[in-house]
């Protein structure tokens, strides 16, 4: 990694991450987070050789057009400051570990405005959805996830069924052909096998990638960083001789392309260096997938904690939220002051009748939460936990007005990161905002984190 980073810093290369929900973050340390993407907070983020920021889309809400529409956007402005300020840039496409996004529609999207700023695309896309610390890995060109102590086939587990970007095939070459729509053959992707990373070092995996044909996709395996590092390596040599890249990733590989070092888990202390500043933290909660589920009831089980329920069925549709809302934020806001809150969406997953209707429904519930939040904060928590991707993304930016913060680190090795809102509502700024994945961690974790928090271990 001490060589990926100098090699960042002779070539004066920056990397931003365009991250489709805020949990991307969870294997990086000292980085910036845009949370409401600008030219201005880019430049910001970027002004060192070196830099990693990381912008907040929050494209796995949206349904197709408007999730690519928001790439563009995005890479548009970040070609265009690569180019005033004469650096070379990284871009990374960063989504799920379990594969639910737009996959292919947001790596062509980022492609095509390449082509239109520099007259030129990609040679090849890195497919690399490993997320290591949570036990999702690739061999065999395979994709498994860590389920109850044992590895499974990532078509085989609940996320596979999600309802907005379900799949069936484990095997990553298939899935791309399955999520292209036909668009991709299985001759367009390629793969860097463990025999190639492991036997033949950076030299060989550099080879793989300068051979694939131009735009094709490459399948990485990994299951450990020492894989992902040697590809990182590769890039290095390859980009060196003229390639280009485009990087579609879960969270592991990030941290090797930056050449990012690990951390040991936060404790108090690096959040608080001050000391803790006492008071009482505001858990919110919208993920359903079953883990959260679990986490949510051990949690509550224990004792210590007021529950709030935020009824679905009372905020979906037009008009139906106002009063239902700020009634519900006004309680949280009245309860922080004796005890920590969690205000949790009612656990019966509501589906539209295709994907992109679970989607809107999805924004409507998640847009709730936020009200809620925006209310309760001026109570002044001490803390504030968002459990799930889009509830993450909507509680920062519309509950807690975060335009920029600070990735401090995780709460446990490479996941549940802590951020510090540098740019935020008054009531924020500072204020610990814990991103919290709706699909990682055991039943005890979110326990565990509200512990951490509260001073209890």
């Amino acid at each position: 990694m001490a060589e990926v980073r100098a090699w960042h810093l002779r070539t004066n290369r920056r990397t931003a991450v365009l991250d489709d929900d805020p949990t991307g973050s969870q294997s990086v340390h000292g980085v910036s987070v845009v949370m409401v993407p600008g030219p201005s907070e880019y430049r910001a983020a970027l002004r060192h050789a070196g830099s990693t920021c990381f912008v907040l889309t929050n494209t796995r809400s949206l349904a197709e057009p408007a999730a690519v529409a928001i790439a563009q956007a995005v890479a548009r402005d970040l070609f265009e400051l690569s180019r005033d300020q004469g650096f070379p840039l990284e871009i990374v496409s960063r989504s799920d570990s379990t594969l639910r996004g737009h996959v292919v529609a947001e790596v062509r999207a980022i492609d095509a405005v390449r082509r239109e700023q520099t007259g030129k695309g990609y040679d090849a896309v890195l497919f690399v959805p490993s997320f290591l610390e949570a036990g999702r890995v690739t061999a065999n060109d395979v994709h498994m996830a860590r389920v109850g102590g044992a590895f499974v086939p990532v078509g085989e587990t609940e996320f596979a069924r999600d309802a907005s970007f379900g799949y069936r095939s484990s095997n990553l070459k298939e899935f791309l052909v399955e999520k292209s729509g036909g668009a991709l053959s299985t001759g367009d992707v390629h793969s860097v096998s463990l025999e190639d990373i492991r036997l033949g070092g950076p030299q060989r995996v550099a080879s793989v990638l300068a051979h694939a044909p131009p735009g094709a996709f490459i399948v990485i395996n990994g299951t450990e960083y020492a894989d992902l590092e040697i590809v990182a390596m590769a890039v290095a040599e390859a980009r060196d001789q003229g390639r280009s890249y485009l990087y579609r990733t879960g969270p592991s590989f990030v941290r090797a392309l930056a050449g990012l070092s690990g951390r040991e888990p936060l404790a108090a202390e690096d959040i608080w260096p001050a000391g803790p500043p006492g008071g009482h933290g505001l858990i919110v909660v919208g993920s359903h997938v079953g883990l959260t589920s679990d986490q949510v009831a051990f949690a509550i089980a224990r004792g210590g904690l007021v529950e709030i329920a935020l009824d679905v069925s009372r905020v979906i549709g037009p008009g139906r939220r106002g009063d239902y809302v700020a009634g519900i934020g006004a309680r949280a806001a009245a309860e922080l002051a004796d005890a920590d809150v969690l205000v949790s969406t009612s656990r019966d997953l509501v589906r539209g009748t295709d994907g992109e209707a679970s989607l809107q429904i999805a924004r409507e519930v998640s847009a709730a939460v936020a009200g809620v939040v925006r209310l309760a904060v001026k109570a002044m928590p001490a803390w504030v936990v968002a459990k799930g991707g889009i509830t993450s993304h909507d509680v920062a930016v519309t509950g807690l007005g975060i335009r920029r913060a600070e990735v401090l680190g995780q709460l446990f090795p490479g996941m549940v990161s802590v951020f510090r809102p540098l740019e935020a509502a008054p009531e924020a700024v500072g204020t610990p905002y814990v991103v919290f994945a709706g699909n990682v961690g055991d039943e005890q974790t979110l326990a565990r984190v509200i512990d951490l928090l509260s001073g209890r271990s």
